[in-house]
């Protein structure tokens, strides 16, 4: 199970940082991405961290976000700066056990090969 939190009301050039928790199984052993659903809009991956720590972003957020992992917590984080208007969406963490971070993040917005995914957790931009 994967668990997001950290979302909220951020203003527009402002930072927010999301987590994700894992509980029944060791997130190390997997590479872990997150991705986002603005409403009306389809699902698309942000930035994905492989087991190594190899890291892949979308074009839309290099330089801005960041993927990282905290082993001793189980814990996925994206730190979030110099936010958009656009980056209002719902958040969420999913992790595969097989998969570049590439691959992962090319799947995850289908739910493909993906072994766990949270709810999200809501990130507002607005001023």
């Amino acid at each position: 199970q994967l668990v997001e939190s950290g979302g909220g009301l951020v203003h527009p050039g402002g930072s927010l940082t999301l987590s994700c928790v894992g509980s029944g199984f060791n997130l190390d052993h997997y590479t872990v991405g997150w991705a986002r659903q603005a409403p009306g809009k389809e699902r698309e991956s942000i930035a994905c961290l492989s087991r190594r720590g190899a890291t892949v972003y979308s074009d839309f957020v290099k330089g801005r976000f960041t993927i990282s992992r905290d082993s001793a917590k189980n814990t996925v984080y994206l730190q979030m700066n110099s936010v958009k208007p656009e980056d209002t969406a719902n958040y969420y963490c999913a992790a595969a056990l097989f998969g570049t971070p590439q691959d992962v993040c090319d799947k995850i917005p289908y739910n493909m090969d993906i072994d766990a995914s949270g709810k999200g957790t809501l990130v507002t931009v607005s001023s």
